[in-house]
């Protein structure tokens, strides 16, 4: 494949390939095009995380509630294909007749799994309309951190670049500017657990009202992300809609970027990632800033003393039942299958019986929403977290 159809990804992994098998750094260094210290960072982070750190596998918890066998999911999905206009009854009726020896599905199996695969024609929904919170004003590292990604633009081969920016509030120190090839979830998780890693955990995050960072179709707005990162103990803050100075001091540092890391763009990402370190060690390192003092942010900056550890244990010893959420979003109670929300999928809640057939569900200190049995609907209370979205 030529190097300008490359991915980042995949340069990274063949840049690290014939590094370990023997090739000096210097030399594959001058072939990539970028310098010492953006080659040594790639190596220092396959040492530290292996061919983990260049993927974008999914932070989720690894228990997966109720997830089928790969087989009877594929059978499910051809079946659909052979006749398009069966819905989930019939479709497992089949597999009943025809497959006796399988244990049989339930309806709203079929269906998440048709609807997974993009198998289900849905009415068009109207988008709740999501609403900031309130903004802190904290002075100390890594009280609040600020994120974004900063507008995509085309790269020398044609291929866009979204670079992710993440900057301490207090400091100003830009602790990651990161090109993407997207702005999909599972990029963004493993970007922020190489961060955490490595500068530990801040108290909150600040960011727009965007993907990943939220969901509008999702309860109280909330992503897999924000959900993963409220796991870890981080709190949430989000900018009013339409309003990008409440992230001023942010959005001032990607003028600056834009500036001079895309006029001219590079040619490759991993060659317009080596622009990126550059400016970062400018930014915090050299250039002094009105702000501060004309103090420079590395001289304020110091890492989290909250180290990551990946998602602690969570309990709920005073609800009647703990449940893990299934892939698809659904809370399974007593042969029922309650839709929840799929950003929760993996992570265990509690469930508190509180009338008959009325259940409150529970996502660590926080009380969600009510179910009951008979319509397995869930009517989602008013905003557990407050006008300011916070951590454990």
């Amino acid at each position: 494949m030529p190097w300008n159809e490359s991915t980042k990804m995949d340069e990274k992994l063949r840049f690290v390939s014939r590094y370990l098998d023997g090739e000096k750094i210097t030399t594959l260094c001058q072939e990539f095009g970028i310098s010492r210290v953006t080659g040594h960072k790639i190596i220092d982070r396959y040492k530290d995380s292996g061919l983990e750190a260049f993927t974008d596998r999914s932070r989720r918890p690894f228990r997966q509630a109720n997830r089928l066998p790969f087989q009877v999911e594929q059978l499910i999905v051809n079946l659909k294909k052979e006749f398009p206009t069966w819905g989930a009854p019939k479709l497992r009726d089949r597999i009943h007749t025809h497959y006796p020896e399988l244990a049989l599905p339930a309806k709203s199996t079929v269906h998440a799994v048709l609807d997974r695969h993009g198998l289900v024609k849905k009415k068009r929904r109207r988008h709740p309309k999501l609403t900031g919170t309130n903004l802190s004003d904290l002075k100390e590292p890594n009280a609040l951190w600020c994120v974004d990604y900063k507008g995509e633009f085309m790269l020398g081969n044609k291929q866009y670049c979204y670079p992710l920016t993440v900057t301490d509030y207090a400091s100003r120190f830009l602790i990651c500017c990161e090109g993407l090839e997207s702005t999909r979830e599972a990029q963004a998780f493993t970007v922020f657990e190489q961060l955490f890693k490595e500068y530990g955990l801040p108290g909150s995050i600040r960011s727009d009202n965007g993907v990943p960072f939220a969901c509008a179709n999702a309860l109280y707005g909330l992503s897999s992300l924000s959900v993963w990162w409220l796991r870890l103990g981080i709190g949430i803050e989000r900018i009013k809609p339409g309003n990008p100075q409440q992230n001023g001091r942010h959005e001032r540092m990607h003028l600056t970027l834009k500036q001079a890391t895309t006029k001219p763009p590079a040619k490759t990402m991993l060659q317009q990632q080596d622009k990126f370190e550059d400016f970062i060690h400018e930014y915090n390192y050299e250039r002094p800033h009105q702000a501060l003092e004309m103090k420079k942010p590395a001289q304020l900056y110091v890492p989290s003393t909250r180290k990551y550890e990946g998602l602690p244990d969570v309990s709920y010893p005073f609800h009647d039942k703990t449940v893990t959420v299934t892939n698809c979003g659904r809370i399974c109670l007593d042969g029922k299958k309650i839709h929840f929300s799929t950003v929760f999928a993996g992570h265990d809640v509690g469930l508190r019986q509180v009338e008959d057939d009325v259940w409150l569900v529970s996502f660590m200190d926080y009380d969600m929403a009510y179910f009951d049995m008979e319509s397995s609907r869930v009517q989602a209370l008013e905003n557990p977290f407050g006008p300011k979205v916070l951590g454990m």
